[in-house]
């Protein structure tokens, strides 16, 4: 089964967004991503339209982030990309006759919204500040090292 990776993605090209003070394009942040402009450009709209970044057109044109780091969560992202389907697993059927098949919907049901509840929980309280600092101190461990330091 494919995994929707966009969050993952998406939190790439932000971060990549705050290392730099001038717009970046679609084209770049295609790279990042490792999709195509058409792709970026849908998914920052969406972004745009939840007030995490703005877009400037022409040369020189591109994407910013809108927001201070310290203002913007994993959940402010994910709930700006349409809330995707955290779980792959679930019911066989939503509303079963057989008593058996109800007592396992109702166990994997609460155990689901309670995973799902906390998981969104946990997003809210991570920022991007916070997945920055964690970039930034990764960065000087490797420099540090002597080993590669991977610019996407």
């Amino acid at each position: 089964m494919k995994r929707d990776s966009r969050l993952s993605a998406t939190l790439h090209a932000l971060l990549h967004m705050a290392d730099h003070t001038a717009p970046v394009t679609s084209e770049v942040l295609a790279k990042c991503m490792s999709t195509n402009p058409a792709v970026v450009r849908r998914t920052m709209a969406g972004l745009r339209e939840a007030g995490l970044v703005t877009s400037e057109k022409g040369h020189g044109g591109g994407w910013r982030l809108a927001r201070d780091l310290t203002a913007v969560t994993l959940a402010d992202i994910y709930r700006a990309l349409g809330t995707p389907e955290i779980f792959a697993i679930g019911n066989k059927t939503e509303d079963p006759v057989c008593l058996v098949e109800r007592a396992v919907n109702h166990a994997l049901g609460d155990a689901l919204a309670e995973a799902e509840t906390r998981l969104l929980q946990r997003l809210g309280e991570v920022t991007l500040a916070s997945l920055a600092d964690e970039l930034r101190r990764h960065r000087s461990s490797v420099h540090q090292h002597g080993g590669p330091d991977h610019a996407s």
